[in-house]
C-alpha cells in the first residue's frame, strides 16, 4: 500500500508529463474532476479538452508509473522538500486564487500565516550599483516593517532583495523556476540555503526537474501571486521583470517602480511602468503607505477579510497594545495599564504601528487607531 493518497500521486503524475503546463493541468482536471480521473479517460475525451492533441494524448498515454511518482516524492523528502496540495491548509491563500495555481507546491523551509504580508520585488539580471543598492534598502525597510519579501533568486535584483530581507532580519520567499534540487544560478546556492532557513523555497516543479526557457515566465505567475504587490527596479523593455508586472495587474495587486537615471537603459522598463500608472516608489513607505490603505481588503484562507495588510505581521506584544488603542484619541498612560506593559516596549511599540500606518499620533501623550 502507497505511503500517500492516490489522488497526490496522480497529481504528481500529470505534473510530470512533458508540455503539460499549470494551464493545461487545470484544463484536463476541469473536464473529468481530477488527476486520476485525467489518466483514466480515453484518447478520445482528452482531444475534446481545450490544448490537448494527439501528440500530448501520446505522451499522458506514456506518463511516468506510479511507481516512478513514489520514487520522486521518496527523494524529495530524503533532501527536506515538502508537498502542498491545493486542499492542504497550509497553501497559500492568495496563491489559491489566481486562474491557474499549482495542483502541487514544493518547498523547503516554512510557510507561515504572516507571510500572506507579502510584496515581491523583480528586475534584471545585469543590475547597476544603483538598482542593487535600492533593491537591499527597500527590502530591508519592508522586512523590518514585518513584511516578507519574496523573489525569483536569480542574479541581479532578485538576489539583492533577499540577501536585504535577512540581513534586516526579515523573511524572504524565493520562488524557483525549476525543481528545488535544480537552484539555478550555482553561484547563488548558498544565498537558496539561508534563505530556506529563514523563509522558505517553492517550486511547482517536480524535484529534479531542470529549469527551461518557459518555466521563468511560468514562474513569474506565482512571485507576483503570493504577494500583495511587485516592486520592480531596474527592468529594460524586454525584461522577465515586465512579465511579473503584467501578472500582478491580471491578479489585481498593486505595481510600484523604482525610478532610475534616463540615460540607463535598465531604468527604461520601469519609466514605461510609472507612465502605464504603476506607483512611483521613492522610499520603502511609498509601499508600505498602499497596503496599510483600508480600500485594499486582503482575502484570508478563512474565507474573511482584513482591512489593514500590517496587521497580519504583528506579533504579540504589537497586536497587545494595538488592541489598547481605541479608534478614538487614547492616552498613552491608559495603553500601558490596559497592556500592562512596560512603559519603554509601549513607546517602542507605538512607534512601529505608527510607521505601519495602523495608528497616528493626536499629541504627544495620545494616539488613536487609524
Amino acid at each position: 500500500m502507497s505511503d500517500w493518497p492516490a489522488e497526490l500521486l496522480a497529481d504528481v503524475r500529470l505534473s510530470l508529463v512533458k508540455d503539460i503546463g499549470p494551464r493545461l493541468s487545470q484544463n484536463l482536471r476541469a473536464a473529468f474532476g481530477s488527476s486520476q480521473a485525467v489518466f483514466q479517460a480515453s484518447g478520445e475525451q482528452l482531444l475534446a479538452v481545450d490544448g490537448i492533441g494527439p501528440k500530448l494524448v501520446g505522451r499522458i498515454a506514456a506518463a511516468p508509473s506510479i511507481k516512478d511518482v513514489e520514487t520522486e516524492l521518496r527523494l524529495a523528502e530524503r533532501s527536506g522538500i515538502r508537498h502542498l496540495t491545493r486542499s492542504s491548509d497550509s497553501y497559500p491563500a492568495s496563491l489559491a486564487q489566481i486562474d491557474d495555481p499549482p495542483q502541487v507546491l514544493y518547498l523547503r523551509g516554512e510557510l507561515l500565516p504572516d507571510d500572506a504580508m507579502a510584496v515581491a520585488m523583480v528586475g534584471t539580471r545585469h543590475a547597476t550599483k544603483y538598482g542593487l543598492e535600492q533593491a537591499a534598502l527597500l527590502a530591508a525597510g519592508l522586512a523590518r516593517a514585518g513584511v516578507t519579501v519574496v523573489s525569483g533568486l536569480a542574479r541581479g535584483i532578485d538576489a539583492a532583495a533577499h540577501r536585504g530581507a535577512l540581513d534586516a532580519g526579515g523573511r524572504t520567499i524565493a520562488v524557483i523556476a525549476g525543481g528545488l534540487l535544480e537552484v539555478t544560478p550555482a553561484e547563488n546556492r548558498k544565498l537558496a540555503e539561508e534563505i530556506a532557513t529563514s523563509g522558505c523555497l517553492l517550486s511547482e516543479a517536480p524535484p529534479r526537474r531542470p529549469p527551461v526557457a518557459g518555466s521563468f515566465p511560468q514562474r513569474n505567475r506565482l512571485i507576483s501571486g503570493l504577494s500583495l504587490g511587485i516592486v520592480v527596479v531596474e527592468a529594460d523593455d524586454r525584461s522577465g521583470a515586465l512579465i511579473t508586472a503584467r501578472h500582478a495587474a491580471e491578479q489585481g495587486r498593486d505595481v510600484f517602480a523604482v525610478p532610475g537615471s534616463l540615460a540607463n537603459r535598465q531604468s527604461r522598463g520601469c519609466h514605461r511602468l510609472i507612465q502605464d500608472g504603476a506607483k512611483l516608489v521613492m522610499s520603502v513607505d511609498d509601499i508600505l503607505g498602499e497596503l496599510s490603505h483600508p480600500a485594499a481588503p486582503i482575502p484570508l484562507a478563512d474565507g474573511g477579510e482584513l482591512r489593514h495588510a500590517a496587521e497580519l505581521a504583528l506579533n504579540d506584544v504589537e497586536r497587545q497594545v494595538l488592541g489598547a488603542i481605541e479608534t478614538a484619541n487614547t492616552q498613552i498612560d491608559d495603553v500601558v495599564v490596559q497592556s500592562g506593559l512596560p512603559v519603554h516596549r509601549v513607546l517602542s511599540t507605538i512607534s512601529v504601528l505608527e510607521m505601519r500606518k495602523l495608528i497616528r499620533r493626536v499629541s504627544g501623550t495620545q494616539v488613536m487607531r487609524i
